[in-house]
């Protein structure tokens, strides 16, 4: 092999798919910031590192932000921004949210079968589209408060995925579902059309976008709704109950204005929600849950009878904060994996596949976080914001947040502030009832306004990039679009409650 097509290999092989100009950004920052340490020093160096790696983050549905993301990391250790003892600190310092992604998700793979069976039902069971989205958006909100977010979203993702494929197979002229005897005439009594099929992709995606808003209502509430909760939770000392109360003054009126939204948009067919489910469709739906529950044998019962419990468990355990989150996750795993004999090393492995790349991205957050910390970048804006007085200092903190977390990934954002303002706390610049109101902020702040983009909520973007997005097509830009109405009443919301209630 000549040396020119050996460095056309590697550079093929750099970043994988990602398209040549990321690649070039890439390999241009890499050059480039050895050359700013040297001219301009380490506190300008770290601030162009912070703006490279944002952007990383900003194209993760170019290329997964770990790869370049982690090349940057590496980087500022090589360059001496931070050292590999300080971003040993900050992982052990995290390292209940890094329990948390590892088990709590992993144990939450095994609860699918029993999320999908309640999914089903709500769909079929209810003919209003209205009660569908309302109903689709409380169920999300209120498992995502005490499952993972991105669990939750990934049934919804197999529910719509499922039925949308069992359409697809009759519409190609494939045989009726599972091989039913049923013919296709009673499945579409005149026929099917693109009109039935564009309208079911747009109930679908109503019904995904809903949901997903939902992970977003639900998750800002609790502990363990989103890992950075637990991040701010630990460092603020506050255990599963003590987090939600102090919460609540911002997150219930959150969230009732964020159902209050999903009904209008449903029933004034806003922002492209309000498309119903075609009666055709229904019927060949329906007909294939009936088969599914006709072949569904007492072992299948059984296993959802041992996920209930399971939740059951978890809930409680959750509420009394028994132990570590991420503990509870493994007990979990432990208790449904027993119970319903799943004692294979691979099959186990499956439900780590999910949560272990963004753990992995978590500690190139820390990496970063490290590098801020040690040169002091963001020391001058919290001085400047902790210099404002009373609501003045939350309302500030909210949008630093909130505008940060639209176009960046909300656990890395909310991981720089609260680390920040604690140390404020520890130098004594700060009261502690201070810290607890600006700890509430920052949650507040980059839990809601991140619903804006794709980027800033891992939900959703783990829908953008799941094989249904282009079968129901949901781009970037109608996602953006759709979630618009709840971006404005949400963080309006989130902001009026924090100057009148905190």
């Amino acid at each position: 092999m000549s040396k020119s097509n050996l460095r056309n290999a590697f550079y093929a092989n750099f970043l994988g798919h990602a398209p040549d100009w990321y690649k070039i950004t890439i390999i241009g920052f890499l050059i480039v910031n050895p050359m700013i340490v040297l001219t301009v020093g380490n506190f300008v160096a770290g601030w162009i590192l912070i703006a490279e790696f944002v952007f990383c983050l900003a194209m993760a549905l170019k290329c997964y932000p770990l790869q370049s993301g982690g090349l940057l990391a590496i980087e500022a250790v090589l360059l001496g921004l931070t050292t590999a003892e300080g971003v040993y600190k900050e992982t052990v310092a995290n390292f209940p949210v890094l329990l948390l992604l590892i088990f709590m998700v992993a144990g939450i793979y095994f609860m699918k079968e029993l999320l999908l069976f309640t999914f089903t039902k709500v769909l079929l069971k209810v003919r209003s589209k209205v009660a569908v989205a309302l109903i689709f958006s409380f169920l999300s909100a209120l498992l995502s408060a005490f499952l993972d977010a991105l669990t939750v979203i990934a049934v919804v993702i197999a529910v719509a995925q499922g039925f949308y494929l069992v359409y697809l197979g009759i519409v190609s002229g494939s045989p009726p579902p599972h091989g039913s005897t049923q013919s296709h005439a009673v499945y579409y009594g005149t026929g099917a059309d693109h009109q039935d099929l564009s309208n079911f992709r747009g109930f679908l995606r109503d019904i995904t976008m809903h949901a997903a808003v939902g992970t977003a209502l639900g998750g800002v509430c609790t502990l363990v709704g989103e890992p950075q909760n637990l991040l701010i939770g630990q460092i603020a000392g506050w255990n599963f109950a003590e987090f939600f109360l102090r919460m609540a003054p911002v997150t219930m009126p959150v969230w009732l204005v964020g159902l209050i939204t999903c009904f209008l948009v449903e029933k004034f067919k806003l922002f492209g929600f309000g498309v119903p489910l075609p009666d055709k469709v229904r019927k060949i739906l329906l007909i294939h849950e009936q088969e599914e529950n006709a072949r569904r044998t007492d072992r299948d019962r059984a296993r959802l009878i041992v996920q209930a419990i399971a939740a059951i468990f978890l809930f409680v355990a959750l509420g009394l904060h028994l132990t570590e989150v991420g503990i509870i996750g493994l007990t979990i795993i432990v208790l449904q994996t027993a119970l319903n004999g799943v004692t294979d090393e691979h099959h186990i492995g499956q439900a780590f596949q999910e949560a272990l790349p963004f753990a992995a991205l978590l500690v190139v957050f820390f990496a970063v976080v490290a590098v801020i910390h040690d040169q002091h970048l963001f020391s001058s804006i919290t001085d400047a914001a902790l210099a404002l007085e009373g609501k003045n200092q939350l309302v500030a903190f909210y949008f630093a947040n909130g505008l940060l977390s639209m176009i960046s990934d909300n656990v890395f954002v909310a991981t720089v502030y609260i680390s920040d303002v604690y140390k404020s706390l520890q130098r004594g610049t700060i009261t502690r009832e201070q810290f607890d109101l600006l700890a509430v902020t920052i949650n507040a702040g980059t839990n809601i306004p991140s619903v804006a983009t794709p980027n800033g909520q891992a939900a959703f973007l783990f829908l953008l990039t799941s094989a249904l997005a282009p079968l129901i097509r949901l781009s970037y830009g109608r996602m953006v679009w759709m979630s618009l109405p709840y971006t404005i009443t949400m963080s309006s919301t989130g902001l009026a409650a924090i100057y009148f209630f905190l």
